[in-house]
């Protein structure tokens, strides 16, 4: 009998994915469509027209390079109109809405995507072959009962670690901050119960329902969508966090696959530019220029810094980056967004001369940067980050140990698993809690500096967290590798959803349907 894991399927597996409208979020379910799609599944990603032009590129790429595979199935876009919500022609996806719109464009977006469900239950209902299951963002939480009124299970999605859910549900379950009774100090340290190790955060770094009841709110309803679920997939892999993996299953019984690193799993189909890159004229230049760059810097010389596609710094903090970059005396790449490129306003006086040619210590990036291609270059020896789990995930496959700058979101349970579990890394010490929408303490540049040096320097323990940083690259390449955790994750995963179609359409026979 043929399996679904390697074999090609006279029906295969109908798999229809829906990520939600945000890079961090559209990007490694691109990569699972074609990891799934490789091993047989027919998959869809169901997205705006906008989001189709973003991913097309990536998707196009994976079906070139799984032509010839035996049993591979292409990726198919397929397209809803974004609803209609007030908002400006265009913006569909969260990196377009700046924190100069204002909350309410943001909430307007929020609201668009709410409204998604009824041309997602039509989808449901006409399209064929027949969906055997749905992978989609927690941040749809209406699709658990969508897919559950064309009897399709809902897998959830969201690009973060098992061990950032695990302490979001215990949060979301115990309320930490009622019980802690310090609202004036926001240093209090607070301790999340029932976790397999011991994890505390500052009032400062934690969603408080309280201030942000609607979050809150939102958080608890997508939970209980959540509970309902076949399960959930997950963009890590059992030996990077066993013991939540552990938690998950045992303790909060819930059941999950975990299959990645996704973009190791597919980085055959990844352009020489890296993974996410635009479709533009321009990024291949930026790649080149930037390893021309890199090829010149010592080993472990270069620390590089990039804060993901949402993240927003103020002048302020700009400033006092670069000073910390100037002040550690380390070589560095540093990525801008296209909004932070007014250096005027914030550059300190003789930075720009850092920067620039191959003899120059500094290298900066506007816009999109070749994160993975960066990366994994030998000259980096640190990576400052926001702890967006993308970014975490693609530099532990790479053996990069970090300096952590958590911003909102799940980056402070990010920044625990990094600095105190895995140990892979040092906090800049970031305290607060706060969107892009919003203003954060200014970090010193000496602080910054501090952190670098902590990192890169040759003190014990900065020798400790390389070692670590390599031993789990290591790992992660052999959880996608045939026979690897992930790897086999995935065939588990298929092989449930193959007999589970099965069951269904024996009992459609049985009560003559």
């Amino acid at each position: 009998m043929a399996t679904t894991r390697d074999e090609p399927q006279l029906q295969p597996l109908h798999i229809l994915f829906l990520p939600y409208f945000a890079p961090g979020h559209l990007i490694p379910v691109t990569d699972m469509a074609g990891l799934f799609a490789v091993r047989g599944a027919r998959c869809t990603i169901l997205t705006t027209p906008v989001n189709a032009d973003i991913i097309r590129p990536a998707v196009d790429r994976a079906n070139a390079a799984n032509l010839h595979g035996v049993g591979s199935q292409p990726v198919i876009i397929s397209v809803l109109p974004f609803p209609d919500v007030g908002l400006p022609p265009g913006m569909e996806n969260l990196k377009s809405v700046t924190p100069s719109h204002g909350v309410e464009y943001h909430v307007k977006f929020v609201q668009a995507t709410q409204l998604l469900r009824e041309p997602f239950d039509q989808f449901l209902a006409t399209t064929r072959p027949r969906v055997d299951a749905v992978v989609s963002d927690i941040f749809f939480p209406w699709s658990t009962d969508s897919a559950a009124a064309h009897c399709i299970p809902r897998l959830v999605f969201l690009s973060s670690s098992v061990f950032a859910r695990s302490c979001s549900e215990t949060m979301l379950r115990n309320n930490p901050l009622k019980t802690a009774n310090c609202p004036d100090d926001p240093d209090a340290l607070v301790l999340l119960p029932g976790l397999p190790h011991r994890v505390e955060l500052r009032w400062s770094q934690m969603l408080d329902p309280a201030t942000r009841p609607l979050e809150w709110a939102f958080y608890q309803s997508s939970k209980a969508a959540d509970q309902r679920c076949f399960g959930e997939v997950f963009n890590s892999f059992h030996e990077l966090e066993p013991d939540y993996v552990d938690h998950f299953h045992a303790r909060l019984g819930r059941r999950a696959w975990l299959v990645g690193p996704v973009a190791l799993a597919t980085e055959d189909m990844a352009p020489a530019t890296g993974r996410g890159s635009p479709s533009n004229a321009h990024s291949p230049d930026v790649a080149a220029e930037s390893l021309r760059w890199l090829n010149t810097k010592p080993a472990g010389s270069v620390v590089y810094v990039s804060f993901g596609t949402l993240t927003s710094f103020s002048h302020a903090e700009h400033r006092e980056i670069a000073s910390g970059l100037d002040l550690s005396g380390k070589n560095f790449v540093w990525v801008l967004s296209g909004s932070d490129d007014d250096r005027s306003e914030w550059m300190p006086e003789g930075f720009a001369e850092l920067t620039g040619n191959n003899d120059r210590r500094g290298f900066l990036v506007r816009g999109w940067a070749p994160q993975t291609l960066i990366l994994s270059q030998p000259a980096l020896g640190g990576f400052i980050t926001h702890c967006g789990w993308n970014s975490v995930l693609e530099a532990l496959s790479a053996g990069v140990p970090m300096v952590t700058w958590p911003r909102y979101a799940d980056q402070f349970y990010n920044e625990k698993l990094v600095v105190e579990v895995l140990k892979v890394g040092v906090s800049v010490g970031a305290k607060d809690y706060a969107s892009c929408m919003e203003t954060h303490e200014v970090i010193s540049g000496e602080v910054i500096a501090g952190s670098i040096t902590r990192l890169m320097g040759g003190s014990l323990e900065s020798e400790n967290i390389r070692k670590k940083a390599e031993e789990l690259r290591v790992k992660a390449r052999t959880a996608v590798e045939k026979g690897g955790g992930s790897y086999n994750d995935v065939g588990r995963l298929m092989d449930e959803l193959m007999a589970r179609r099965s069951a269904v359409k024996v009992g459609e026979e049985i009560n003559g349907f």
